[in-house]
């Protein structure tokens, strides 16, 4: 896919289509994170948060408690 760099503003950048952020899993306001490779090839590589470990424990343990009953009997 051949793109334009255009001006915005004071700047320059890329209008992305919304089918090629559809398939990059990507919407406004998410951050990519920008690598320029020896030769001039450019990478953008999606940021996603992970949760905090603390997060994920809690969320098990309420899963846990609310299927216990359930859990206990598939165990």
């Amino acid at each position: 896919m051949i793109k334009t760099i255009t001006k915005v503003g004071n700047s320059q950048g890329l209008i992305l289509d919304a089918a090629v952020l559809d398939l990059a899993r990507l919407k406004v306001g998410d951050q990519v994170n920008l690598t320029v490779h020896d030769g001039g090839t450019i990478t953008l590589t999606p940021v996603r948060p992970r949760p905090a470990p603390a997060e994920v424990t809690k969320l098990i343990q309420s899963t846990m408690k609310d299927y216990s009953r359930t859990l206990r009997r598939l165990a």
